[in-house]
Protein backbone atom coordinates (compact mmCIF):
# COMPACT_ATOMS: atom_id res chain seq x y z
CA UNK A 1 0.00 0.00 0.00
CA UNK A 2 1.62 3.19 -1.16
CA UNK A 3 0.98 6.56 0.42
CA UNK A 4 -0.25 7.82 -2.95
CA UNK A 5 -2.64 4.86 -3.25
CA UNK A 6 -4.02 5.61 0.21
CA UNK A 7 -4.61 9.26 -0.71
CA UNK A 8 -6.41 8.30 -3.91
CA UNK A 9 -8.58 5.81 -2.00
CA UNK A 10 -9.33 8.43 0.66
CA UNK A 11 -10.31 10.99 -1.98
CA UNK A 12 -12.54 8.49 -3.82
CA UNK A 13 -14.22 7.46 -0.58
CA UNK A 14 -14.73 11.11 0.37
CA UNK A 15 -16.30 11.80 -3.03
CA UNK A 16 -18.64 8.85 -2.43
CA UNK A 17 -19.57 10.28 0.97
CA UNK A 18 -20.39 13.67 -0.57
CA UNK A 19 -22.74 11.95 -3.02
CA UNK A 20 -24.24 9.75 -0.30
CA UNK A 21 -25.03 12.75 1.89
CA UNK A 22 -26.73 14.51 -0.99
CA UNK A 23 -28.90 11.49 -1.74
CA UNK A 24 -29.74 10.56 1.83
CA UNK A 25 -30.78 14.16 2.44
CA UNK A 26 -33.21 13.93 -0.47
CA UNK A 27 -34.55 10.57 0.70
CA UNK A 28 -34.99 11.78 4.25
CA UNK A 29 -36.92 14.81 3.03
CA UNK A 30 -39.37 12.46 1.29
CA UNK A 31 -40.22 10.54 4.47
CA UNK A 32 -42.53 11.27 7.34
CA UNK A 33 -41.59 10.63 10.93
CA UNK A 34 -45.23 9.91 11.76
CA UNK A 35 -46.16 7.83 8.68
CA UNK A 36 -42.94 5.80 8.36
CA UNK A 37 -41.10 6.16 11.69
CA UNK A 38 -38.67 3.27 11.18
CA UNK A 39 -37.67 4.40 7.69
CA UNK A 40 -37.34 8.00 8.85
CA UNK A 41 -35.15 6.94 11.79
CA UNK A 42 -32.97 4.72 9.58
CA UNK A 43 -32.42 7.58 7.11
CA UNK A 44 -31.65 9.99 9.93
CA UNK A 45 -29.10 7.55 11.35
CA UNK A 46 -27.62 7.07 7.89
CA UNK A 47 -27.26 10.82 7.46
CA UNK A 48 -25.55 11.24 10.83
CA UNK A 49 -23.13 8.38 10.12
CA UNK A 50 -22.28 9.52 6.59
CA UNK A 51 -21.68 13.07 7.81
CA UNK A 52 -19.30 11.84 10.52
CA UNK A 53 -17.50 9.61 8.02
CA UNK A 54 -17.17 12.47 5.56
CA UNK A 55 -15.66 14.65 8.26
CA UNK A 56 -13.19 11.93 9.31
CA UNK A 57 -12.07 11.38 5.71
CA UNK A 58 -11.54 15.10 5.16
CA UNK A 59 -9.55 15.30 8.41
CA UNK A 60 -7.40 12.31 7.36
CA UNK A 61 -6.57 14.05 4.09
CA UNK A 62 -5.78 17.38 5.73
CA UNK A 63 -3.55 15.60 8.25
CA UNK A 64 -1.59 14.28 5.24
CA UNK A 65 -1.27 17.79 3.81
CA UNK A 66 -3.76 17.09 1.02
CA UNK A 67 -6.75 19.27 0.13
CA UNK A 68 -9.91 17.12 0.40
CA UNK A 69 -11.98 16.77 -2.76
CA UNK A 70 -14.99 19.09 -2.69
CA UNK A 71 -18.58 18.01 -3.15
CA UNK A 72 -19.95 18.32 -6.66
CA UNK A 73 -22.28 21.29 -7.28
CA UNK A 74 -25.06 18.85 -8.21
CA UNK A 75 -25.72 15.12 -8.35
CA UNK A 76 -28.04 13.00 -10.45
CA UNK A 77 -30.94 12.16 -8.17
CA UNK A 78 -33.76 9.66 -8.51
CA UNK A 79 -37.20 10.96 -9.38
CA UNK A 80 -39.17 7.92 -8.23
CA UNK A 81 -39.22 8.65 -4.50
CA UNK A 82 -42.98 8.79 -3.94
CA UNK A 83 -43.29 5.54 -1.98
CA UNK A 84 -41.57 4.16 1.09
CA UNK A 85 -40.49 1.11 -0.91
CA UNK A 86 -38.83 3.26 -3.58
CA UNK A 87 -37.04 5.25 -0.88
CA UNK A 88 -35.86 2.02 0.77
CA UNK A 89 -34.61 0.75 -2.59
CA UNK A 90 -32.56 3.91 -3.19
CA UNK A 91 -31.27 3.93 0.40
CA UNK A 92 -30.19 0.31 0.06
CA UNK A 93 -28.34 1.09 -3.18
CA UNK A 94 -26.70 4.05 -1.45
CA UNK A 95 -25.45 1.85 1.40
CA UNK A 96 -24.28 -0.85 -1.01
CA UNK A 97 -22.29 1.78 -2.90
CA UNK A 98 -20.86 3.01 0.37
CA UNK A 99 -19.83 -0.55 1.26
CA UNK A 100 -17.99 -0.85 -2.05
CA UNK A 101 -16.17 2.44 -1.42
CA UNK A 102 -15.08 1.37 2.05
CA UNK A 103 -14.04 -2.09 0.84
CA UNK A 104 -11.70 -0.33 -1.61
CA UNK A 105 -10.43 1.90 1.21
CA UNK A 106 -9.70 -1.18 3.32
CA UNK A 107 -7.70 -2.62 0.43
CA UNK A 108 -5.54 0.50 0.12
CA UNK A 109 -4.84 1.37 3.75
CA UNK A 110 -3.26 -0.13 6.83
CA UNK A 111 -3.08 0.36 10.57
CA UNK A 112 -5.62 2.51 12.41
CA UNK A 113 -7.14 3.89 9.22
CA UNK A 114 -7.79 0.40 7.92
CA UNK A 115 -9.35 -0.63 11.25
CA UNK A 116 -11.64 2.39 11.09
CA UNK A 117 -12.59 1.60 7.47
CA UNK A 118 -13.42 -1.99 8.46
CA UNK A 119 -15.61 -0.69 11.31
CA UNK A 120 -17.39 1.67 8.89
CA UNK A 121 -17.85 -1.17 6.42
CA UNK A 122 -19.44 -3.26 9.17
CA UNK A 123 -21.80 -0.45 10.21
CA UNK A 124 -22.71 0.11 6.56
CA UNK A 125 -23.58 -3.56 6.15
CA UNK A 126 -25.82 -3.35 9.21
CA UNK A 127 -27.53 -0.23 7.85
CA UNK A 128 -28.28 -2.12 4.65
CA UNK A 129 -30.51 -4.41 6.71
CA UNK A 130 -32.62 -1.42 7.77
CA UNK A 131 -33.40 -0.85 4.09
CA UNK A 132 -34.40 -4.49 3.45
CA UNK A 133 -30.99 -5.63 2.39
CA UNK A 134 -29.74 -9.15 2.95
CA UNK A 135 -26.60 -10.05 4.88
CA UNK A 136 -23.52 -10.46 2.70
CA UNK A 137 -20.48 -12.52 3.61
CA UNK A 138 -18.17 -9.87 2.13
CA UNK A 139 -20.11 -6.58 1.97
CA UNK A 140 -18.90 -4.22 -0.72
CA UNK A 141 -16.99 -6.89 -2.62
CA UNK A 142 -19.13 -7.77 -5.62
CA UNK A 143 -17.30 -10.89 -6.72
CA UNK A 144 -18.02 -12.48 -3.35
CA UNK A 145 -21.67 -11.42 -3.17
CA UNK A 146 -24.30 -14.00 -2.25
CA UNK A 147 -26.55 -13.31 -5.24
Amino acid sequence: MSAAGSVVALQETLAAEHAALHLVGLLGAQTSESATPLLHAALEESYVQHRAQRDRLARELRDRGVEPVAAEPAYALPTDVATARAIERHALALEQGSAAAYAALVAHTSGPLRRWAVAVLTRTAVRELAFRGTPEMFPGVGEHADH
